[in-house]
């Protein structure tokens, strides 16, 4: 099974998206790994008394499903990270289900770049992050 696409592979207009109900052991997981400690995210009486009214998720943590899309799926296995940038639109919260997704706007044969639209949304269908991603595909074909 092919788990991977090289740039001579991959078409303007690919796409690959992954579904994820984040959960409070995930936020607590990531305050933890990454120092983040923030009470937003940790503390419901503290978040009650904020514009949001509710815990939210880490937005690294939301955005973090971008990785798992380019590391997997398209490009796939051996997909080097290079670039991000998003916007967060709307908070995700506890319990939110997110379906983030990927399109293929460009790719740079010369250079083994590809460029990315990365886009998230929650399960009512609004966008919580929109941005751009920039990787570098596997030269050959990974497979395992």
């Amino acid at each position: 099974m092919n788990n991977s696409k090289t740039i001579s592979q991959i078409e303007i207009g690919d796409q690959a998206s992954t579904t994820r109900t984040f959960t409070e052991q995930e936020v607590v997981d990531f305050a933890k790994l990454s120092g983040d400690n923030n009470p937003l995210h940790l503390n419901e009486d503290f978040a009650q008394r904020t514009s949001f009214k509710h815990r939210i998720v880490h937005g690294h943590l939301v955005s973090s499903m971008y990785s798992d899309i380019l590391g997997s799926q398209l490009p796939g296995l051996g997909t080097i990270y290079l670039k991000q940038r998003v916007t967060y639109t709307k908070p995700v919260f506890l319990g939110d289900t997110i379906t983030s997704s990927v399109v293929v706007l460009e790719k740079d044969l010369e250079k083994n770049r590809v460029k990315l639209e990365t886009r998230s949304i929650n399960q009512n269908g609004e966008l919580v992050i929109i941005g751009e991603a920039v990787v570098l595909p596997p030269l050959k074909e990974v497979t395992l």
